[in-house]
């Protein structure tokens, strides 16, 4: 993975640190106020609309609905692809939760405004896919 400084690089490894710590807080810190988060892009159990969760409000309640209830979860990025004001990472992201391990392989990427906060989260990932890597743990 690139070392080089890029905002939208550097916006995108904090919000993956904040995860891995549990960090709400910081991690929703990290948003502009009309940040979105699309994770998965399109219709799911997160978002049976699929459009979105826009604003503070919204993205906390994604927290709380899709990363709270997990047990932890790894980035496992191959590589990230930095250009304009986004970056995509590609890779596995690694879910325990209720003694399962869930990998949902794909291209994540983060797009932030002058300030360096995230306007877009968006995930490309297949939850079929994911569902179908579900293994017991230990």
């Amino acid at each position: 993975m690139s070392s080089d400084e890029h905002p939208a690089r550097t916006a995108g490894l904090a919000s993956q640190a904040a995860v891995r710590a549990r960090d709400k807080d910081a991690w929703l810190a990290l948003f502009a106020p009309d940040g979105i988060v699309e994770d998965p892009i399109g219709p799911s159990g997160f978002d049976p609309e699929g459009k979105g969760h826009r604003g503070p409000e919204a993205i906390s309640a994604f927290w709380d609905k899709a990363i709270a209830g997990t047990d932890s979860i790894e980035f496992l990025f191959g590589d990230s692809f930095a250009c304009g004001a986004e970056v995509a990472f590609t890779g596995t992201i690694r879910s325990t939760i209720g003694g399962h391990r869930i990998d949902a392989e794909g291209v994540f990427t983060y797009k932030v405004d002058d300030a360096g906060k995230i306007l877009a989260l968006r995930a490309f990932w297949e939850v079929d896919r994911a569902m179908a890597t579900a293994t017991p743990i230990g």
